[in-house]
């Protein structure tokens, strides 16, 4: 059922937007050139009517039916998540629109994107000193910690601006930023209004005598407004909600050190209550957080220590909304993001923005070629550290709060202690092999009371061989062991991939929970995958079982469920 707020104008545009997407693209075919002449006549044409680009992404599965993993069942059989963009440009002038198509949603995305239509339309005029946009925009101030619209469509994120936004470059490194808008809620907007304004100064560009100087030195500042009518009759609520900061990021040579400090005020909203004398109350209390990163690099050798902490800082257009409804904010995680499946999915980091310390250590050393460690090709080393506390906290007298010593540390969330080494061995064959020791806090990070806290190590080995010119062979072995075989208990991960540059791809693809305390539960996850890329289009085939697991990106995650079925990605850009 398609929602109302789209109108009937949307549906007629979006039913339209797939065949007149077709045609343009046969159109752009048909009046492709290969005669130099032609070619440069097209060229003028482009000027004088200015230009079409896009990108079309469409993602489906068809599920079978598989109780032995806990896969659920799909009324459907097939569900389909897609996109089109189409963008217009001419000049300093730009328009776009996004047409989304969820029909219906797939497992492990809010069933509320259900239905399709034009989800983001945008027209923008931008030169030298002004931009100016209308309709639908992604912004960031700073770090994110105040504000930062953006997407994340591996999630299903997309906390984007409906409005009006101005940006304006003066002269000598001066660059304001002012916008106000509602934020998108599926196929609705939120009720809450949002307003902001940033500013930041380059100190050397606004000043000549230092523009040639070592030291580089910028600047910024932002504040962030909310406003929600107080419709509860039982409490006094603040209507507008104010944030603001600063920032600063200086760079002397081979070291930078970038920090930002954020405040909000009073805040009280559907996730951060507490609990006082055996009830549940509003948290009246204020919010803050504050990051700094110090990093030195050099040839062969780059160190990065950060530190962050928050106290808070959930900040949402809408006072009721939880989940990925409505965030003004972004709270980043000072945690690896992993990319190798069972470092990755099993138990990842999820950014606490009630209160958290964190604090990480990231260092990337190259030892030289022809050195007695690093051999002909040298070899390449990182260390990455990172550790979560929660924060001490007491309830206010009169219960309407919380307070927090400034440098206390209460639990611990996560950490995470790992290594890798990279290795090109000859012109054939390199590999990589990483290791991890994971803390992981599942009551807290996944909010399931009694599991307690889990002590994990995971082994990982990425090696690949060049059979042939064009011609290359991979193999990963991951292996996953849980102190006591707690929760899920130990995993060991296969897969064989063959790439025939640039077009093909195969990958077969093996994960077994061979340690599970549970006789039954120790199954298997195969699954294969082919994929096929010319120019920019990339068809990608997938057949098998997908395991229950989490998906993070930045400290935000999502739930992915258990699933058995054949799924189908497109990709293209023109």
């Amino acid at each position: 059922m398609e929602r109302r707020a789209l109108g009937e104008a949307n549906s007629m545009v979006a039913a339209l937007a797939v065949p007149v997407l077709t045609g343009f693209l046969l159109l752009i075919g048909h009046l492709s050139f290969s005669q130099e002449q032609e070619a440069e006549t097209k060229a003028k044409e482009k000027g004088k009517w200015g230009e079409v680009h896009g990108n079309v992404q469409f993602d489906a599965q068809y599920y079978n039916p598989d109780s032995a993993i806990g896969a659920q069942p799909v009324p459907e059989k097939l569900l389909m998540n897609g996109f089109t963009n189409l963008i217009y440009t001419k000049g300093n002038f730009t328009a776009g629109v996004r047409y989304e198509n969820y029909m219906n949603p797939m497992l492990g995305f809010n069933p509320r994107y259900k239905g399709h239509g034009i989800a983001y339309r945008y027209a923008s005029f931008d030169n030298d000193f002004l931009s100016i946009t209308v309709g639908n925009f992604y912004e960031q101030f700073g770090s994110g910690m105040i504000l930062r619209a953006y997407e994340e469509r591996a999630l299903g994120f997309d906390n984007v601006l409906d409005g009006a936004r101005v940006k304006a470059r003066l002269l000598g490194g001066i660059r304001l930023k002012a916008l106000i808008g509602k934020q998108r809620l599926y196929w609705e907007m939120g009720e809450g209004l949002v307003r902001a304004f940033d500013a930041e100064i380059d100190v050397n560009e606004t000043f000549k005598a230092l523009e040639e100087k070592d030291l580089r030195v910028v600047l910024g500042g932002s504040f962030v407004s909310k406003y929600q009518e107080d419709k509860d009759p039982d409490f006094d609520l603040p209507e507008n909600v104010g944030s603001y900061a600063f920032r600063g990021g200086v760079r002397y040579r081979k070291w930078a050190l970038n920090a930002e400090y954020v405040h909000k005020d009073n805040d009280p909203q559907a996730t951060n209550t507490i609990f006082h004398e055996g009830t549940e109350r509003r948290n009246f209390s204020p919010g803050s957080a504050l990051l700094a990163t110090l990093t030195y690099s050099q040839k062969g050798l780059g160190v990065a220590v950060s530190a962050k902490r928050t106290d808070n800082m959930d900040f949402r257009s809408d006072r009721g909304a939880a989940g990925f409804d409505l965030n003004i904010n972004y709270l980043p995680a000072l945690t690896q993001q992993h990319t190798y499946q069972l470092a990755g999915s099993l138990y990842p980091y999820a950014t606490q923005p009630n209160g958290e310390w964190a604090y990480q250590v990231d260092v990337n050393y190259r030892i030289p070629k022809n050195s007695k460690l690093g051999g002909k090709r040298g070899m390449g080393i990182h260390f990455n550290y990172s550790e979560i506390h929660g924060l001490v906290t007491t309830v206010t007298p009169e219960g309407s709060g919380l307070t927090s010593t400034p440098f206390g540390q209460g639990d611990l969330y996560f950490r995470d202690i790992n290594f890798d080494v990279q290795k090109t061995v000859s012109p054939k064959f390199k590999f990589i092999v990483q290791y991890l020791n994971l803390t992981y806090n599942k009551d807290v990070v996944e909010g399931v009371a009694g599991k307690g806290t889990l002590f994990t190590n995971i082994g990982i080995i990425d090696m690949t061989y060049k059979v042939a010119t064009k011609h290359a062979l991979r193999l990963e072995l991951q292996g996953l062991w849980v102190k006591d075989r707690a929760d899920l208990g130990d995993w060991a991960m296969a897969l064989l991939e063959y790439t025939w540059s640039p077009h093909f791809f195969v990958a077969i693809t093996d994960q077994w929970n061979y340690g599970n305390k549970d006789a039954d539960r120790r199954l298997h996850y195969p699954s294969m995958f082919v994929g096929y890329t010319h120019n920019a289009t990339r068809v990608t085939l997938g057949y098998g079982r997908q395991r229950a697991g989490i998906l993070c990106v930045g400290g935000i995650c999502r739930t992915i469920p258990a699933s058995n079925g054949v799924s189908l990605t497109v990709t293209t850009s023109f």
